[in-house]
């Protein structure tokens, strides 16, 4: 290096003649020859040793990165475990604070890659929920049926069901919400899990209500709080409850709202605190206190539009214009209405969107401006349609109104004069368009009327069925309908060549059971028995209890013999019947009577009887054993003249 730089400056020829320097003229310039020397020796090793350390610590970087990697697989699993993290946090905050519950599922998105399989279902659901949260419903519905579709997960199904009932309520497809409602119930004895009972009854209670259903919705809302719930399902089912009794007008005065609100506040649930804020308003309203509706509504506008809940936001802000219209206070009103149809534009069959513009036209139409008038009169007409379904009395008003404007632009400019005719006849017109109007209403609630009543009519004809043939105490039929049906099976088997038999018996001592244990025990005792013999009927087969203790079996397709065996199986069974759960010990048993269509032909009464008499002599033999329809032994004791009762003594049977 050193002879470089002198040969750079010093070696270099020169055709002048070097000037001599003096003593202290050289000894300056080997002074600043060496510190240039120096300062470049410097630079030199710092460049050198600024590489050694970045060679050094590239390679401790790259064998603690090996070693993370063969030594520490468990840094790696970490992913799911944050997944996890974030979910169940964004699960307490759903309904409390949208903007931490939207930016938490932001962030497990971002970790989809990381999450395992039940991890990114719970994602689904939480985006879909997040969907039907901001009032995007078409997207959440179709969301929730993409999971429902894939999902194996039977907890994760009812409660992705659950949403999408609520989904088709808030769109008003209440057919769709109650069909999946009943696929909801369907689903859920599947479930091992509690909470998704209280998913289900939440979704039932809050469809009904929108359906106008109060009083299902109310009973749903009881039944909720009923099970144990924590603070968040707590406050679900008082204010559907809430909510319920006040359309039903069976809410006793504010201050029951009133603590379902502060319940839900201070459990931070934003949404259901103001949904209950909103109905006090109502109330409030309904009782005079508009200016107090005004004030409650006011106060916590703030706190409702931080819920990001178009549907909420909307109704809050057309409450609030409607109640400001009625104060005349017409800014106000208007700037709420226009706020309320901005929130709600998005979503259809709104009544928000209703309320709003009808609020626009009455304050249009109060300032004059006849033109805005009608655009917002408009508007209110086709939401009124799409809210109530009323084609016939949208559109007839729809033409009644342009009819009316047409009229007016002519004769406003052809004579003044005609301006008290055209208003008369806009006056006759809108009275028409009223009247029409209620017509078609008056219909469609009749119509609705009978087929309400039609249906409650159908379901008290079949309950009254069901008591007629069916035996109040055992739940097989009773004589009346076993005959009916035992006849017909007769005739069934006589028009085919069938064969067909009856057994009929009768238990042992019963009177003495009711004596000595009392009649609840002897019900338990004829219920015992009624179960145990349908365990040996076919579903072609006829039970039904004659009375008292007295039951019989009429068998399709089956002779004596199989009969018989039948019957003893029976007989052996009832005296299998375990009586230490009544708190008693004691023997049921019964005494059996056999024949057939073969002896004794297809008429029930002849088999009745036959069996009867067969049944009897099992009592007088001892009881507890079948007698079978024996025709020679018959054909014996008809020719040695034996006298035997063709019917029990009543008084023997009594104690028997």
């Amino acid at each position: 290096m050193i002879s470089w730089v002198a040969g750079r400056r010093w070696s270099a020829p020169s055709l002048r003649p070097r000037r001599a320097h003096s003593r202290k003229e050289r000894m300056g310039m080997d002074r600043k020859m060496a510190k240039s020397i120096r300062m470049r020796m410097r630079r030199s090793t710092e460049l050198r040793s600024r590489d050694v350390r970045k060679t050094v610590i590239h390679a401790w970087m790259t064998a603690l990165f090996a070693f993370v990697l063969l030594a520490s697989p468990a840094a790696f699993a970490a992913g799911p475990e944050r997944v996890g993290e974030l979910l169940e946090r964004a699960e307490q905050l759903r309904s409390s604070d949208a903007l931490a519950f939207r930016r938490l599922l932001s962030e497990a998105n971002e970790s989809r890659a990381d999450a395992s399989e039940a991890q990114r279902e719970q994602m689904d659901y939480l985006n879909a929920y997040a969907l039907n949260t901001s009032g995007r419903f078409s997207e959440a519905i179709a969301a929730t049926k993409r999971l429902l579709a894939t999902t194996t997960n039977k907890n994760l199904r009812v409660r992705a069901s659950a949403l999408l009932v609520n989904s088709y309520g808030a769109t008003r497809q209440f057919a769709e919400g109650l069909r999946q409602l009943e696929r909801t119930l369907e689903w859920l004895p599947e479930s091992d899990d509690p909470r998704m009972h209280v998913h289900a009854m939440v979704s039932a209670s809050i469809l009904y209500n929108l359906i106008g259903q109060y009083e299902h919705g109310l009973e749903y809302a009881t039944k909720l709080q009923q099970q144990t719930l924590n603070e968040r399902e707590q406050c679900f089912a008082r204010y559907t409850e809430a909510e319920a009794r006040f359309f039903m007008g069976k809410a006793s005065d504010s201050a029951d709202i009133a603590s379902v609100i502060e319940f839900c506040a201070s459990i931070r649930e934003a949404i259901l605190s103001n949904l209950g804020r909103q109905l006090l308003a109502r109330q409030l309203a309904d009782n005079g206190q508009r200016s107090k509706a005004i004030a409650l509504l006011q106060t916590h506008l703030r706190d409702v539009e931080a819920t990001r809940y178009p549907r909420l936001i909307g109704e809050v802000h057309a409450l609030l214009a409607q109640y400001l219209l009625e104060d005349e206070d017409f800014g106000g009103a208007e700037q709420h209405a226009k706020a309320a149809v901005a929130y709600a534009s998005d979503i259809a069959y709104s009544q928000p969107l209703v309320m709003a513009y009808h609020t626009l036209y009455d304050v249009a139409q109060r300032k004059g401006d006849a033109q805005l008038a009608l655009n917002y009169f408009r508007k209110y007409a086709e939401a009124d349609k799409a809210y109530l379904n009323e084609v016939k009395a949208r559109e007839l008003a729809y033409q009644i109104v342009r009819q009316e404007t047409l009229q007016k632009s002519q004769q406003i400019s052809v004579l003044d004069q005609e301006n008290q005719v055209l208003q008369l006849q806009r006056e006759v017109d809108k009275a028409a368009a009223q009247n029409t109007r209620l017509i078609v209403i008056l219909l469609i609630l009749l119509i609705a009327s009978i087929g309400y009543w039609a249906f409650k009519i159908k379901r008290v004809q079949l309950s009254l069925k069901k008591m007629a043939e069916t035996d109040a105490l055992t739940g097989i039929c009773n004589r009346h309908h076993f005959t009916i049906r035992a006849e017909r099976a007769l005739a069934e088997c006589a028009r085919n060549g069938e064969q067909a038999s009856l057994i009929m018996f009768d238990l042992d001592h019963f009177k003495n059971i009711n004596d000595r244990f009392g009649h609840g025990v002897g019900d338990w005792a004829l219920k015992e028995v009624a179960e145990a013999s349908k365990g040996f009927c076919r579903r072609i087969d006829v039970l039904g209890r004659l009375g008292g203790e007295e039951f019989a079996i009429l068998m399709y397709g089956c002779d004596l013999r199989a009969a018989s065996r039948v019957a003893e199986d029976c007989r052996v069974r009832l005296a299998q019947i375990e009586t230490r759960e009544t708190g008693h010990v004691f023997a049921i048993t019964g005494s059996f009577g056999v024949t057939s269509s073969q002896h004794s032909g297809y008429s029930l009464a002849k088999l009745l009887s036959h069996a009867d008499k067969l049944l009897y002599r099992a009592k007088h033999n001892g009881r507890n054993r079948v007698c079978v329809y024996d025709a020679e032994q018959e054909n014996v004791r008809a020719a040695s003249n034996v006298l035997e009762m063709p019917q029990r003594d009543r008084t023997e049977h009594l104690g028997a």
